[in-house]
């Protein structure tokens, strides 16, 4: 047991490929225990044994195999990272095989041998706390070949934990819980969403492709489209970053570093639209037309707005003194042109609105007459006028109300 504490303990100093591993607060105290033990230090390595413990639980993790496997796929270092853009590196694997072998010898110490070490470093009055001390569950969950293929299919860090991403301020928030629809939660507008989906199908198989702009009506469902592409099947390697308004400015950092990753990126813009004289107009005109700095081959652009053109003109703007009025505002409005496929989200015909609201009522399950339902439906829209997939849900959260 002393020769293989102390060989562990060399073992881990000599960990090369998956030094962030090693910062971890649970690898600091795993440290302390086999240093403990190592230097017959029996009150410290007590202390660094129940911290473990502490740590793994406080995570949720039954084993230090279960804590190592989870860490070894989601941080970011270097072997995923080679792995992801094709580099070739053979003493990177190399420290990569014997660092992840070293963590598997670790996550199958047995807790049972690692108390009886402490006991003979501890006087005798500790013998009622050493038979109480919880122990954690011992084994490896992973190997190197394991790892590896779960690299080469999913990449590593938190592109390989989480789908969706907020970029604001200059930072990229994981979105732990997104708020995708399903497919059958979907309401009209099919012909719309096909176009969509077979837009991003043809990204994720390596095509080049286009921009996406959808416009029109509020309630439409522009935004349900684009969120819902992360539960179509087969579009696992696909990644949405919404990005804040705050955000357009620093837009061009956030694409140069999605470069080189397996996964493909689309970067949604909500709801996008421009004031006069807006600073960050010139920042996405840029990033759409192309600058001087080649945007990756796994980044693409969708936006939603409820204006085709994008930005906002006054009567002043066509009234104005400058002499070249007319060319800045066909400037100015064609921004969306810059978008290659332009999909329309109009409001619903009469009949169209009246037959969802219909579907809708059926789906959730209201005892209705048909021909009544239809007639409030009908003096609804004449109050709120707005036939969308919204006013739908709209009008019949008023009837079960009443």
């Amino acid at each position: 047991m002393r020769t293989m504490i102390h060989e562990l303990r060399a073992a881990l100093l000599g960990i090369s490929s998956y030094r962030a591993l090693m910062e971890e607060p649970l690898m600091g105290s795993v440290r302390r225990l086999l240093d403990a033990l190592v230097k017959n230090r029996g009150e410290e390595a007590l202390e660094a044994y129940t911290d473990v413990f502490y740590r793994l639980r406080r995570e949720g993790n039954m084993g230090l195999g279960e804590w190592i496997w989870d860490k070894l796929r989601y941080l970011e270092s270097p072997y995923p990272t080679a792995l992801g853009t094709g580099v070739c590196d053979p003493a990177l694997e190399s420290a990569a095989r014997r660092d992840i072998e070293t963590l598997a010898l670790l996550a199958g110490l047995d807790c049972d041998r690692l108390i009886s070490s402490m006991a003979k470093r501890l006087a005798e009055e500790f013998a009622p706390v050493l038979a109480g001390l919880p122990r954690w569950r011992a084994g490896a969950p992973f190997t190197f070949q394991s790892l590896t293929e779960f690299y080469r299919v999913h990449g590593a860090g938190r592109f390989a934990r989480y789908r969706a991403f907020l970029w604001s301020d200059g930072a990229l928030i994981p979105v732990a819980d997104p708020d995708c629809p399903a497919e059958e939660e979907m309401l009209g507008y099919t012909l719309q969403r096909e176009q969509v989906i077979a837009n991003t199908r043809a990204f994720l198989e390596g095509r080049r492709v286009n921009d996406v702009l959808l416009y029109g009506d509020s309630g439409t469902g522009k935004s349900a489209t684009v969120k819902a592409l992360l539960s179509v099947p087969g579009f696992d390697r696909l990644r949405l970053i919404e990005v804040q308004k705050d955000g357009l400015r620093d837009m061009a950092g956030l694409i140069r570093s999605l470069a080189g990753r397996q996964q493909r990126f689309i970067l949604f813009i909500d709801d996008l639209a421009f004031d006069q004289d807006d600073r960050t107009y010139s920042v996405v005109k840029t990033i759409l037309e192309g600058g001087l700095e080649k945007r990756p081959d796994n980044v693409a652009i969708y936006a939603t707005s409820n204006r085709r053109l994008l930005v906002r003109q006054t009567f002043s703007d066509r009234a104005g003194d400058e002499v070249d009025a007319q060319e800045t505002i066909q400037e100015k409005t064609a921004l969306s042109d810059r978008f290659g496929l332009r999909i329309p989200y109009l409001g619903l015909s009469k009949g169209e609105f009246l037959d969802l609201v219909e579907k809708l009522a059926r789906r959730k399950g209201m005892d209705v007459d048909a021909a009544d339902l239809r007639r409030e439906a009908v003096k609804w829209d004449m109050k709120f006028p707005g036939r969308t997939p919204r006013g739908a849900w709209q009008f019949l959260a008023s009837l079960s109300a009443k």
